[in-house]
């Protein structure tokens, strides 16, 4: 008896349960964004022209700074130009004069002609002379015109607002109407412009997800933060105002245009940047911690979920794409699942755990 009473081996403490940290998926609405490449272009551009021969007399900016609208920006020779508007007004001063003696001399023989005192024909020529004296005086009143015109244009003025780069012309350079001489170039930058390429596959996408709903468009136009060289943020949000209707054959892209206001000047043309545009509003998206999601050799996602009987199961999952530090699934998981997001290395497919929400697993794991 006493053998067998010695025989029985004493019962350990139960094993203790993996504690992991979870979070319960739950749906939520999101706003998407797609960052693109582009680079900027100026709002308006000005090839200031000579329009008029002659000799450069002065330069009346400062090269690379804003210029106004209608400010003079060159001045030629005027003299030529004076000394023909001189000349055609003199043309109708002589033009007016012999009008009015045409017209006296038809009333003349108006009253001759009620009398007999003239014929017919002598009457009607010197209607006619009236009347070719009265196109005379509109030939040169417009003769004077053009020469206003002409010496008007020795004063080379800038046809927009913005900002002048180098001077294509000197003072003593002689420029030409016939060859159109480029004297400067004005750009204006505020607002500027901001051309995005986009791929036709993505855009294709993103039509398909709007018509079934996926995405909603806000009301307005949608929005565009531009991030700059060094990765810092623009403060000044743009707008998207249209996207081109030819794609390009070589890369397979379309081309988007964002206007951006430019009040300080920052954005210079051609500079190369990146804008997160926004897509649209997903209802009921459901994203999970980045670090929550595993990739096997295929680059097939799954996650780790806890079942309801405590055990862990592998879940596939079709993630999408990165929104910040998290990844939106698609498809995979349901509303109240328990993804585990903490202790990771320590679960394994049907093994049974102990679920915690990750926050209370993270101070846990820290006390320790």
């Amino acid at each position: 008896m006493l053998a067998g009473c010695g025989s029985g081996k004493s019962q350990g403490p139960a094993p203790q349960l993996v504690e992991v940290g979870v979070i319960t998926v739950e749906p939520t609405s999101i706003t998407l964004h797609r960052e693109l490449p582009g680079r900027t272009s100026p709002f308006r551009v000005a090839e200031v022209r000579a329009r008029v021969n002659g000799i450069v007399q002065k330069r009346l900016f400062e090269e690379g700074s804003d210029v106004k609208a209608g400010q003079v920006l060159f001045l030629i020779d005027p003299e030529p130009y004076q000394a023909a508007l001189e000349s055609a007004k003199a043309a109708l001063a002589r033009a007016q004069a012999s009008a009015e003696s045409a017209r006296l001399l038809e009333e003349r023989y108006a009253e001759l002609l009620k009398d007999h005192a003239v014929s017919q024909q002598e009457y009607d020529n010197a209607a006619a002379a009236a009347k070719a004296a009265k196109a005379e005086v509109a030939a040169a009143r417009a003769a004077v015109r053009t020469a206003e015109i002409n010496l008007g244009y020795t004063r080379v003025t800038s046809p927009i607002a913005g900002r002048i780069g180098r001077a294509e012309v000197t003072e003593g350079a002689y420029v030409q109407a016939a060859q159109a001489t480029l004297m400067a170039v004005v750009q204006q930058l505020d607002p500027i412009y901001v051309d995005l390429t986009q791929s036709t596959t993505e855009l294709m996408r993103l039509r398909r997800q709007l018509v079934e709903g996926l995405l909603v468009r806000s009301g307005e136009g949608a929005k565009v933060r531009i991030l700059l060289e060094d990765g810092t943020v623009y403060p000044h949000e743009g707008e998207l105002q249209f996207s081109d209707v030819t794609v390009n054959p070589t890369t397979g892209s379309v081309t988007l245009r964002a206007l951006v206001p430019n009040p300080d000047g920052v954005l210079l043309p051609g500079m190369f940047v990146r804008a997160q545009l926004e897509e649209g509003t997903r209802e009921g998206a459901i994203l999970v911690p980045q670090l929550a999601l595993r990739r096997d050799a295929q680059g097939k996602a799954s996650v780790f979920v806890v079942g309801a009987d405590g055990k862990v199961e592998v879940r596939p999952v079709q993630a999408s794409r990165a929104v910040g530090d998290r990844w939106l699934v698609t498809s995979g998981l349901q509303p109240g699942d328990q993804v585990v997001v903490a202790g990771l290395q320590r679960v394994r497919p049907g093994m049974t755990v102990k679920a915690v929400p990750a926050v209370a697993a993270e101070s846990a794991h820290a006390a320790r």
